[in-house]
């Protein structure tokens, strides 16, 4: 089954809305006997920006609790790619960003285009990390690049080496070879696929993966409910003048 992103005017920023339809979406594919594999891919020119900044909550300062909500929210939908019992493939191109780029990875596997580009920002923007996933896959090395530089042009390539994608393909093939690895699954036994499955997630939490993830998670609320002297002006000049001058306002600061 073909799942696809479809907020192509927002490059597939993800919002409640988006997280609603991928839970029904997810929920049929799951339910569905002849589904034996589940493509995520997005519409238009990215695969995703990642979540909205706003987590949907519609205030200046929402209450730390809604905040604690919305992000546990996240962290969900994030992780039930990773959970489902059928195989889970995301086709990326474009962009692949923020926490967009943690529904990627947990997917079991991730095809790129060459033209994809990767990246956790968050810290540029005083946020956190929702699924920590990335020190399991990626090792702490390329973890804390990835995640205290905010790069947000990681090539396809490096993120390949970095044991993050499988396979990188040119932009005018990706849907099609995300298909026919889908078909490669689904022709396998079906128990057997799933099971599999299970063991090799179920070897990671064993490690202290999924405490270590939860443990993670309570340290975003943290900083998302947070207030400092740096957040507030930035976000000042983000809410005044928008993200590309809140962004040049951090970067001058450390010049």
């Amino acid at each position: 089954m073909l799942l696809t992103l479809n907020r192509p005017d927002k490059l597939n920023a993800i919002n409640l809305p988006m997280i609603e339809a991928l839970d029904v979406a997810l929920d049929a594919a799951e339910a569905d006997a002849g589904v034996r594999a589940i493509v995520l891919a997005g519409n238009g020119r990215a695969f995703s920006a990642g979540f909205d900044l706003d987590m949907g909550l519609g205030a200046d300062k929402p209450h730390p609790a809604a905040v604690q909500r919305a992000i546990e929210n996240d962290f969900r939908i994030i992780m039930r790619l990773w959970d489902s019992p059928k195989p889970t493939i995301a086709a990326v191109h474009g962009y692949c960003l923020g926490s967009a780029m943690e529904l990627a990875l947990a997917c079991d596997l991730t095809i790129a285009s060459e033209d994809c580009r990767f990246g956790e920002p968050e810290v540029k923007f005083g946020s956190g990390i929702v699924a920590l996933l990335l020190p399991w896959l990626a090792g702490p090395k390329a973890a804390k690049y990835l995640l205290l530089t905010g790069d947000d042009r990681v090539s396809s390539a490096e993120v390949q080496a970095m044991g993050l994608v499988n396979r990188v393909v040119t932009a005018a093939t990706l849907l099609d070879e995300a298909i026919a690895l889908a078909q490669r699954i689904a022709a396998n036994d079906e128990q057997a696929v799933r099971l599999t499955k299970k063991a090799i997630n179920r070897s990671l939490d064993i490690g202290g993966m999924r405490q270590a993830m939860l443990a993670s998670l309570e340290i975003d609320v943290v900083i998302e409910t947070s207030e400092t002297a740096e957040s507030r002006e930035f976000n000042e000049i983000l809410k005044r003048d928008g993200a590309r001058a809140a962004i040049a306002w951090r970067a001058g600061r450390s010049a």
